[in-house]
């Protein structure tokens, strides 16, 4: 095989079967912590509205427990997948991600939720296309880095035709809207430019032009700009547009340090909106206290690490490929879960993306068991390439 398809990442494997000894135990055990935790703290949050709304306390547990079967069976798939289909597969990832984003806008196709056009009814699911296009979009920008890895090193316009397609889809984006996940996305492919190794000089041009577009589009919406207004003094109001972040800090005020113990939450008795979903850890900081909500910092911080940690190996070993999808679903995980409680302690504006692997929501739970999955088939592939 040529030596720029052994750097890209395609080399041969006998079949998707999984060696053992060649899994990672450690990543394993961090995502099983985190999901043990977001299925008790989900019970908790949970358990009023269900018993209001459904008749059942239970119910939204049972939901979510479902939900996240079909998730585990999904990154079963995406750890089955050797690396060289996936980096075949990066131009379908593109027409899946513009279709899924197109789709949404077709009138009688997209359904609204809070002036927000993001789902697909599919029976008595919701689809919700732009939790998968940031997978896509990271397993392309890998592929698409992979092959031109040297020149990309030498200058950042050979990254042209990537941020050229990135541009696409976050205007596609920006149309349902969903800024937040736009925010995520751009973060993720351009932070993955960066340790693809783009020289520093064209890469900070790069980084302000990102970050001077994200605030433009954050003030020229109306609705955006409120966001804003609010973030910056969320109890001026109080009882409009800022009471769902006011409620989160009453939260974190209530558990102090050791919190209130387990399920003796206040703030999930219908004073603040979305409890188990978007606004999960401030339940947690309230039930827990503030050394249990640090804990799960922690957590979520050590699984960010041990998936760069596994983009490094897989780079020693010449498989940037691998490398570039790790260093990739890790920043994705990151970016939203420093987004997710940044919005709950009221130091980001408000923004609809919940804690990965922790929080409710099918959309979310499957999409980061596909990136959990892609983590652990690039750890198997290097270890494999290692002893081999």
């Amino acid at each position: 095989m040529s030596d720029m398809a052994s750097r890209g990442g395609l080399r041969r494997f006998d079949g998707a079967t999984m060696d053992g000894a060649a899994v990672d135990a450690v990543l394993i055990a961090l995502v099983l912590l985190l999901v043990t935790t977001g299925v008790v703290l989900v019970s908790s949050a949970s358990v009023e509205i269900s018993a209001r709304q459904h008749g059942n306390p239970l119910y939204l547990t049972f939901k979510h427990l479902a939900f996240l079967a079909v998730a585990v069976i999904a990154g079963v798939f995406a750890c089955l997948t050797p690396l060289a289909l996936l980096q075949r597969a990066g131009p379908l990832f593109v027409i899946a991600s513009a279709v899924l984003l197109v789709a949404v806008l077709i009138p009688g196709v997209g359904r609204e939720v809070n002036g927000s056009i993001r789902w697909i009814p599919l029976g008595p699911f919701s689809l919700q296309g732009s939790e998968f296009v940031k997978v896509f979009i990271v397993l392309y920008a890998a592929s698409a880095l992979a092959r031109h890895a040297e020149p990309i090193r030498t200058h950042i316009r050979h990254a042209g035709k990537l941020l050229l397609i990135l541009a696409v889809l976050v205007a596609l984006l920006l149309e349902q809207p969903d800024y937040g996940s736009a925010v995520v996305i751009m973060a993720a492919v351009v932070g993955l430019v960066f340790l693809a190794g783009a020289p520093l000089r064209h890469f900070v041009p790069l980084v302000v032009v990102c970050v001077g577009a994200c605030v433009v589009l954050a003030v020229v919406q109306p609705y955006r700009l409120t966001r804003l207004t609010t973030f910056a003094d969320p109890w001026e109001h109080a009882f409009g547009s800022g009471y769902q972040l006011t409620q989160a800090l009453i939260a974190f005020g209530r558990g102090e340090w050791f919190g209130l113990g387990l399920g003796n939450s206040i703030q999930k008795l219908f004073y603040l909106p979305e409890a188990h979903t978007d606004f999960l850890f401030s339940i947690a900081a309230e039930e827990l206290g503030a050394a249990g909500a640090i804990v799960l910092i922690l957590v979520v911080a050590a699984l960010v690490v041990r998936g760069l940690m596994i983009g490094r190996d897989a780079a020693r070993q010449g498989e940037f490929f691998g490398a570039y999808c790790a260093w990739g679903m890790s920043l994705l995980l990151g970016v939203q879960a420093a987004v997710n409680i940044g919005v709950n302690v009221g130091v980001l504006p408000t923004k609809g993306l919940t804690l990965p692997l922790v929080s409710f929501g099918a959309n979310s739970l499957i999409a980061s068991f596909l990136m959990v999955g892609v983590l652990l088939r690039v750890a198997y592939e290097t270890r494999r390439e290692h002893a081999a």
